[in-house]
């Protein structure tokens, strides 16, 4: 994979260390460190070669952000990441109640 091309990943798309790391902007060895942490699991933690789902690469992406705009450690990023991704999850679950209860109090 480059990353001077336009990329369409289907979230269930696998991707190794490396593709993980080419199109997100991190270095393998930064990648590595996410997965260290917690930041980044594989889909298989038990595979020889572990793969990372595409839906990851946002998680990187942001994670790369978090480095760099705020000189954040590994671990910080973790924390920062576990909010953000718990955010998110929080929001699909409010989307989906005004969806089921138009008329609710919100």
């Amino acid at each position: 994979m480059t990353t001077e091309a336009a990329l369409w990943l289907h979230a269930e798309e696998a991707l190794t260390i490396e593709e993980l790391g080419e199109v997100s902007g991190l270095s393998a060895a930064q990648v590595r460190e996410l997965v260290e942490c917690g930041v980044l699991a594989p889909t298989d933690p038990g595979a020889e070669r572990p793969s990372y789902s595409a839906d990851r690469l946002l998680i990187a992406r942001a994670a790369l952000r978090l480095c760099r705009d705020f000189d954040l450690e590994p671990g910080g990023v973790t924390l920062v990441a576990a909010l953000l991704e718990r955010i998110g999850e929080l929001e699909k679950e409010m989307r989906e109640l005004r969806a089921r209860f138009p008329g609710g109090p919100w």
